[in-house]
């Protein structure tokens, strides 16, 4: 369950504020990277809270009263907060030492939409463990989580990438306050993996261009936008899928007609050719042009219309599939 954001921290000084930015970026680097991480004596940390500060004061003025007045009651009360406060402390660090954690692969995501890091909790212990929260490290959106005993929980944490290309996942902090709030018991890990970030597909998506003649059919053969499909004949038994126009059999099967399926005739479908390339984007802006180039890979995709990508030091071969989109949308994110 997400939870409100806190209220954030007070700005540091400006003397101060690259000391602490030097401070995180030499600590962060003595933590090695993992995708798999198992929380020991060695990497929780644990410090008083703000109530935690206020009820050690608490305890100091309840133990000098009950010693100048000869409190006896006094002595009781102290004495039973001060061993809550310890034993909470004992249970809230034992709440995430022993505890896994496992960052699955991140699948690869458009700009502007936000990235899901699904983070799976493990324990071995018989107990639950109550109140774990998780977050990116430095921000304040926390997600909250139970783990049962001897069993595990997943919990997803999303964050957006402000470029494309290819991104470490960032740190991430897990941290509890169970059961008292008088501790923060909290671990820093860095996953190894990495995030793909496509550009951001052009809205709306711009017509397709129009296909080159291929260099092995007929040259005369005009061209035409793509998806104006050359040469479609009724549907053979035996044809590949991928020659079946799904698109016009789709708009036939919602209009109750029958006879919709057909297929490109392959003969036909050989006399052009769909490259797509910078120059044919037209735009003077270097990542306007990338987004245009997506808007295009997708939109052929879902047409069904073979299609080759040309970027500099770069020339994928015309195809279609998932598996070739997946290639050409990289192929832009790496540009």
């Amino acid at each position: 369950m997400d939870v409100p954001a806190r209220s954030a921290r007070p700005a540091l000084p400006a003397p101060l504020a690259p000391l602490r930015r030097r401070w995180q970026r030499w600590w962060q680097s003595r933590l090695p990277r993992s995708d798999t991480v198992e929380l020991t004596q060695r990497n929780v940390y644990i410090l008083p809270t703000g109530a935690g500060w206020m009820l050690a004061a608490t305890l100091l003025v309840l133990l000098v009263a009950s010693i100048n007045f000869q409190l006896n009651l006094g002595y009781l009360l102290t004495f039973l907060l001060a061993g809550s406060a310890v034993a909470g402390m004992h249970v809230g660090h034992g709440t995430l030492r022993g505890l896994s954690l496992h960052l699955s692969a991140p699948e690869p995501q458009f700009l502007g939409s936000s990235a899901t890091l699904e983070v799976r909790l493990s324990s071995t212990r018989a107990a639950p463990r109550h109140g774990i929260a998780l977050a990116l490290h430095g921000s304040r959106q926390w997600v909250w989580i139970d783990v049962p005993g001897a069993g595990s929980a997943t919990v997803q944490v999303a964050f957006q990438p402000g470029r494309r290309g290819l991104h470490d996942v960032p740190a991430l902090t897990a941290e509890t306050r169970f059961p008292l709030g008088a501790f923060r018991v909290w671990t820093i890990w860095r996953p190894a993996a990495q995030l793909l970030v496509y550009p951001q597909p052009e809205l709306p998506p711009p017509p397709l261009p129009a296909g080159a003649p291929s260099a092995g059919g007929a040259g005369s053969a005009p061209a035409r936008g793509i998806g104006e499909f050359d040469g479609v004949r009724a549907y053979r038994r035996g044809d590949p899928m991928k020659l079946v126009v799904w698109k016009k059999a789709a708009r036939s099967l919602a209009a109750g007609t029958e006879g919709g399926l057909v297929s490109r005739d392959a003969q036909q479908a050989q006399r052009q050719e769909l490259w797509l390339e910078p120059a044919l984007a037209s735009l003077s802006d270097p990542e306007a042009r990338l987004s245009r180039l997506a808007a295009w890979v997708i939109q052929a995709d879902r047409l069904g219309v073979e299609y080759g990508l040309r970027l500099p030091g770069v020339e994928i071969a015309p195809d279609t599939g998932a598996a070739h989109r997946r290639r050409c949308l990289e192929a832009l994110a790496l540009s």
